[in-house]
């Protein structure tokens, strides 16, 4: 499928064929890069990466990554740039489409990067924003796919907050077939309008997206238990009373339990043990979140080669 030159902003603007693809071509550089084989697709390319969001794991995966695709990745916060001094994102857009070859954007609000996507005149990556994480939902596919061997006929069950996570796993799973739960008290559930977007999704791929107040009822026939930190970056003044709300929303033994046997934990760090996720279940046996991790780096990779290379793959 047609990736090149294309933005990621949202999985919900690729098609089924795009999404599997992405995954293939992840599969095979995961493969190259394990086997030491040259894979320098984006060789001579320039990729600026601006964080208005402090990162570890985005910020490494794509640096990691672009260099091993052979190209220089340039680190810019908004004590760096001009963003931060005010600068509107268009004419950021602009000027950096004259000088890289590609925007990764890890900000707060998605319509700046709608913004960006609109006045930039190369391909677009949205690293994260309050609405969307496009590119660790994309991860969380070939991690599930790697463990599971298939995704279609599969369900998911998110447990907590309905965060930009829940809204990216959503779509993710529609396109690919597989069904999913998200499990969260009133007041944190997914917004309606990413809810009823991913279920016509989903209608075409013949799965189901729902959300679900019972945890116990949602987790039944679970092939895969996900969840994120209940207080995420910018919501820290919310703490106490997000604790309290999502207190039973944690995956334990005792859910862990009432899904099927051989399911797999995921959590897409930075992990908060003893509040969203047990340490005896994050480092337990049915927890695949370390390969998740790791598998960042290949997903992106993939992401900017099929957008940034030259190269057909």
């Amino acid at each position: 499928m047609g990736l090149k030159h294309k933005d990621l902003l949202s999985i919900h603007d690729l098609s089924v064929g795009e999404v599997a693809t992405i995954l293939d071509v992840a599969k095979k550089l995961k493969k190259m890069q394990k086997h030491g084989v040259p894979h320098e697709y984006c060789k001579g390319k320039t990729l600026a990466m601006l964080f208005s969001k402090a990162s570890t794991r985005t910020r490494v995966s794509f640096e990691t990554g672009f260099h091993q695709l052979g190209g220089h990745a340039i680190y810019l916060n908004d004590k760096d740039s001009q963003i931060g001094r005010g600068e509107p994102i268009r004419d950021t857009a602009r000027v950096l489409s004259r000088m890289v070859d590609g925007i990764m954007i890890r900000t707060f609000s998605h319509d700046s990067v709608i913004e960006l996507a609109k006045y930039a005149s190369i391909p677009v990556i949205n690293g994260l924003t309050d609405l969307l994480h496009p590119c660790q939902a994309l991860t969380d596919l070939l991690t599930i796919e790697e463990h599971q061997k298939v995704l279609k006929g599969r369900k998911m069950v998110y447990v907590g907050d309905g965060n930009n996570m829940a809204h990216s796993l959503m779509f993710a799973c529609a396109k690919v077939g597989m069904s999913m739960v998200c499990a969260s008290p009133k007041g944190y559930q997914p917004d309606p309008v990413v809810v009823k977007q991913a279920q016509e999704d989903a209608a075409l791929t013949g799965c189901t997206i729902t959300v679900e107040e019972d945890i116990f009822k949602a987790v039944k026939g679970a092939d895969v238990l996900y969840t994120d930190v209940w207080t995420s970056m910018g919501q820290e003044a919310e703490r106490e009373i997000r604790l309290q709300a999502l207190h039973d929303y944690q995956i334990n033994s005792k859910l862990l339990k009432a899904a099927r046997d051989g399911a797999i934990v995921m959590h897409c760090l930075p992990a908060h043990r003893g509040e969203e996720i047990t340490e005896e279940v994050l480092e337990g046996p049915q927890s695949v979140v370390w390969d998740e991790a790791e598998n960042r780096l290949h997903t992106q990779k993939a992401i900017m080669a099929l957008l940034m290379s030259d190269a057909d793959l």
